[in-house]
């Protein structure tokens, strides 16, 4: 084979290549690099198992998380009757660790739903808008920002009394700060670009603008952000139900576990258990932003 015949075999491979990757979409090339992130596949495949476990793990039992059977059996080390030992009632640490994490998942997903619909709202609105509006509402932002975490959520407890329900809202009030902020400032950058300005020019409303052109170009960041705000709102969640603030007996979660397995210094399997599963959670979700984030950072593109 002569060189130019080398030489043009080499030009339609190169050719073949480049049409290969010009005709692959954006979401297309994210879902490559994500799938090729090895510690964002493992960190899923671990939370699925986390979440089936929490899911169908307590029906693997023949107890249940308030039975409170045997008064002597408090504080029993694992076994091939209770698989992570007792707590100090002598209730089956495995069906209230999974009942745990049932309750600690959902106010980390409730919650970040719950930031997610308010934030992406105020800030798209405030950074398209601009000008008075966004002075006012970014202000508001400001001053809530102000008020201490702890402080705010005594006083919905105080007023509202103390509820599971309350606890989504209250973490998730919180966490749509930081939210509005990251997308007011996305905002501004997209309400400049020419699409937008081709909407505005055929007599598109501004409102119309915001929901069909500014939120649906903010779902990389948003969704990178997500990844990074349910963990936090379990973490927050944790610390509450910490301080006996949060979730209330019967009912249990991580956090109502770890405080529990922290004044039992003699039954080292009751902090051991639930501390790990969620610290194994939050990882995987850290684990999952990062892949999210180099996979749809257009520098990288």
């Amino acid at each position: 084979m002569t060189n130019s015949h080398i030489d043009l075999n080499k030009n339609a491979q190169s050719m073949e290549a480049a049409s290969e990757i010009a005709g692959r979409s954006l979401w297309e090339d994210a879902r490559r690099r994500l799938f090729s992130n090895k510690a964002a596949i493992t960190s899923m495949v671990i939370l699925a198992v986390v979440v089936g476990a929490a899911l169908f793990g307590p029906m693997l039992s023949s107890h249940g998380y308030e039975d409170i059977r045997d008064y002597s059996a408090y504080l029993e080390p694992p076994s091939s009757t209770h698989w992570m030992g007792t707590d100090e009632n002598g209730r089956d640490l495995f069906v209230r660790t999974l009942i745990g994490a049932r309750v600690s998942l959902a106010v980390g997903i409730v919650a970040t739903i719950v930031s997610l619909i308010i934030g992406v709202t105020w800030g798209a609105v405030a950074g398209y808008f601009g000008g008075r509006v966004d002075n006012v509402m970014m202000r508001i932002v400001d001053i809530l920002y102000s008020l201490p975490f702890i402080f705010f959520v005594i006083i919905l407890m105080v007023v509202f009394g103390n509820s599971l329900w309350l606890m989504f809202v209250a973490i998730g009030a919180i966490e749509w700060l930081t939210m509005a902020r990251i997308v007011r400032g996305q905002t501004l950058s997209l309400k400049e670009k020419e699409f937008v300005e081709a909407a505005k020019a055929i007599g598109v409303s501004p409102l119309k603008i915001v929901a069909r052109h500014i939120v649906p170009n903010l779902v990389g960041p948003v969704v990178i952000y997500v990844t990074l705000t349910i963990p936090y709102a379990i973490l927050a969640e944790s610390f509450l139900s910490f301080l006996g603030l949060g979730v209330q007996e019967p009912l249990t979660s991580w956090g109502v576990l770890i405080s529990e397995g922290a004044n039992a210094p003699s039954a080292p399997w009751t902090l051991l258990f639930p501390a790990g599963l969620m610290a194994t959670t939050l990882l995987c979700f850290n684990f999952i932003g990062d892949g999210l984030r180099d996979a749809l950072d257009p520098k990288d593109r």
